[in-house]
């Protein structure tokens, strides 16, 4: 691929997530603010690490807030380029192109903005660096962060835990084929031993003592002047209530959300089409390890069990299946697809996903509405098909 190509895919792709950030870009909300002002005062809460050591090196201003947000935003951000590019650069294929597409359009990536400040962001930053180091054989401290990240927020649980998992599973493929073995059973024990521990520590004291510290929190946010009574009320809430009276009020509604709402097509159709590109990477690839690969992106759905804010859930499988999808191209070898076409049915599935993650509106919190108008959002479009349309026709050379 010469360099003229390399410009067209990096620019590209800037322009794509630049797209999806101006859509919503502002500061953190008053819920995220609440996160990192929340520590250990009371004792152990769960949750509390990320804002204990934030108070440690710095002051819980809103200046630093934002400070520290934008900073692992901006990291992720950089993380996901770097990825995407290089993995696009390596055996080039259009698949890959309209994957990436995709994913930068998507509902992950204007909530990323949308959401600044979440935990969300640094457990997802964590998680890419345990791939890195579990891709080159260690453990024990992709265990550590797993364990780090599970005790800031513990939906680490349903993000952080089945893409590494997934990670030392393709670290044992050989000839594409998914290989079981002792040492893989061992590599996995060691691995979960410690997120483990943790996840039963924090369900059992919030089970027994989580909602001792309901009122001195609520008091706590909202003295100190940066926290609205609503929103004071609700933090409190969500940081001492138990995930089983969380599972008996949304537990009723799972198939629903999953199954029947909007967001089901809205978002369920982008991401189908991204596992399409996915299967036609790697069509010559194990099975069953394309099978793991679908469980693991759509694993995060069944937050919906516990929690009712959907489009948030939704939008991590669009997140776990770029990381699953460059574990397992960075493990299995194929034929060069550079010169492969799309019939005029792909081409249909392309453009409806397409106009589900960039022409018609995200659903966003708080009453929101992401920036630009209809128009605009087609003006935008604009030079994205001249480029794809190029390299449609002109495929570059497979990368020396």
């Amino acid at each position: 691929m010469n360099r003229s190509y390399k410009f067209l895919i990096v620019f590209l792709y800037v322009y794509l997530l630049s797209f999806s950030v101006l859509k919503t870009i502002g500061l953190p909300d008053r819920w995220a603010v609440a996160h990192w002002l929340m520590d250990y005062r009371f004792g152990f809460i769960k949750r509390g690490l990320g804002g204990e050591i934030f108070g440690f090196f710095l002051e819980k201003t809103e200046f630093n807030i934002l400070m520290v947000s934008a900073v692992i935003l901006v990291m992720l951000y950089l993380a996901l380029l770097v990825i995407a590019v290089r993995e696009t650069w390596k055996e080039y294929s259009f698949n890959k192109v309209l994957f990436y597409l995709i994913f930068f359009l998507s509902q992950y990536a204007v909530l990323s903005m949308h959401l600044m400040g979440y935990f969300d962001h640094l457990i997802m930053l964590t998680t890419i660096i345990s791939v890195y180091l579990i891709r080159n054989k260690m453990i024990l401290i992709p265990a550590l962060l797993t364990t780090f990240c599970i005790v800031v927020h513990e939906i680490s649980l349903f993000l952080m835990v089945p893409v590494c998992l997934f990670a030392f599973l393709a670290n044992e493929i050989q000839d594409n084929k998914l290989v079981f073995n002792q040492t893989l059973f061992k590599k996995l024990g060691f691995y979960l031993l410690f997120p483990l521990v943790a996840v039963v520590s924090i369900s059992f004291y919030q089970e027994s003592y989580g909602n001792k510290n309901f009122q001195a929190i609520y008091t706590y946010l909202q003295n100190t002047g940066k926290i609205k009574e609503r929103v004071a009320y609700s933090v409190a809430a969500a940081y001492t209530e138990s995930f089983s009276n969380y599972l008996k009020s949304e537990l009723p509604y799972f198939l629903k959300r999953v199954f029947v709402s909007k967001c089901t097509i809205k978002y369920g159709i982008p991401l189908l089409f991204m596992m399409y590109m996915v299967y036609r990477e790697l069509q010559k690839t194990d099975i069953r390890l394309l099978m793991v690969l679908a469980a693991v992106s759509v694993s995060p759905l069944l937050l919906h069990a516990i929690a009712w804010d959907t489009p948030r859930i939704w939008a991590f499988p669009f997140m776990m299946l770029f990381l699953c999808f460059w574990i397992l191209r960075d493990r299995c070898r194929v034929k060069d697809l550079s010169g492969n076409t799309l019939s005029w049915l792909e081409i249909t599935f392309f453009l409806i996903a397409v106009a589900l993650v960039s022409l018609f509106p995200n659903i966003l919190f708080h009453s929101q509405k992401e920036n630009f108008s209809l128009p605009v959002r087609l003006i935008v479009l604009v030079p994205v098909f001249a480029i794809l349309i190029y390299l449609y026709k002109k495929a570059p050379a497979k990368s020396s």
